[in-house]
Parts: structure tokens; C-alpha cells; sequence
């Protein structure tokens, strides 16, 4: 049986599904409140880059997705993630739900509105379910920023890469170099 916060989050989502969110719109809930981020050629570039690097390293069979639902820890955090790889044995619930405890990586790109929410909120949410591995991609800045080694609701490890420079994580669950020299700026 879910849990008050997956039924709470459960009766959002299917209030949002049926609003007229207006196409290009991605909509989450992080912390109890809504955000609507229009999609940009510029976030979707590098959304893609990195989910086919992922594929392109594990195989058609592995399990990474875009923008799809998953409750991680804290209140009312319903995120829909750029890119989220899980664990080869993941299997969803009765209801399609994935399980955060399942997820071995996150990358999000910055969009200027919700900047602050992946910087902060969702990043403290993928330390407490310890994600081994979270990326934040940049274009506004360009650079990357990876978190690994999650302890006690936040992460032990920063390590900032600028666009144009491989993003070493052979040490990790993702064991890939993620090149980034044809990551779009704005």
C-alpha cells in the first residue's frame, strides 16, 4: 500500500494530467509545490547527449530514462528527472511507479526558472536516497558539476568540470568518460 506522501503526490499528478499544461512544458513537485519549465532546444541537446552516452556504455536493455516520475525522499518530491539510470534488477510497482531506492544515477540540465530547485532541494533529495552519482549540467555557466559519495543527506564529493572537458566517472556505478565539448551554452 503507498504511503499519505506517494498518494498525495499520486492525486497532483493526476490533477496536472488532466490541466492544459501547455506543450514544451515539463511539470514536477519538489518540496509540496508545482513547476511548469518550458523545454529549450539548448536543455534537450544535452538531456540527449547524455542518455544515449548511457546507452551507448550499458546496452539498449538498460533502464534510463527523461522526464518520467519518481518520489524521492523529503515532502511531497515527485521529481521527473532529466536523466535517471537504475539498477539492472529495477522493476516497477502495481501502479508503474520506479523506486528511488533503485536510481544509480541523475543528471540535470539548469533551467534559469528551477535553477535553485537542482541546486538545492533536488540535490539534497538525491543525497538522502543516496543516488551514487548526481550531475548538474549548466549551460548557462558551462560547466558540470558531479556529486558522488552521498552521506547524511548530502554529498561528500564535488568535482566542477567545464564544458569542452571529459567528465571522468570510470570510478563510479555509471563507469563512463561523458565528453562534453559539443554541449550547447545560453
Amino acid at each position: 500500500m503507498a504511503d499519505a506522501n506517494t498518494q498525495r503526490l499520486d492525486e497532483w499528478f493526476e490533477r496536472l494530467e488532466r490541466m492544459p499544461v501547455p506543450e514544451g512544458f515539463r511539470v514536477e513537485i519538489v518540496g509540496g509545490s508545482v513547476h511548469m519549465t518550458p523545454q529549450r532546444a539548448t536543455h534537450w541537446e544535452i538531456i540527449f547527449q547524455i542518455a544515449w552516452a548511457v546507452r551507448e556504455r550499458f546496452g539498449k536493455s538498460i533502464k534510463v530514462f527523461s522526464d518520467v516520475r519518481i518520489d524521492f525522499p523529503g515532502h511531497e518530491n515527485g521529481f521527473c528527472p532529466d536523466v535517471v539510470k537504475l539498477r539492472d534488477s529495477a522493476e516497477a510497482d502495481d501502479e508503474g511507479h520506479w523506486r528511488h531506492e533503485d536510481v544509480e544515477f541523475v543528471a540535470e540540465v539548469i533551467s534559469k526558472g528551477t535553477a535553485a530547485n537542482d541546486y538545492g532541494p533536488k540535490k539534497t533529495a538525491y543525497a538522502t536516497a543516496e543516488v551514487p552519482v548526481y550531475l548538474i549540467a549548466d549551460p548557462y555557466q558551462g560547466r558540470c558539476y558531479v556529486h558522488t559519495d552521498p552521506k547524511d543527506g548530502d554529498y561528500a564529493t564535488m568535482t566542477r568540470v567545464d564544458f569542452g572537458t571529459d567528465i571522468d566517472l570510470t570510478g563510479t556505478v555509471v563507469d563512463l568518460t561523458l565528453t562534453t565539448d559539443s554541449f550547447p551554452r545560453d
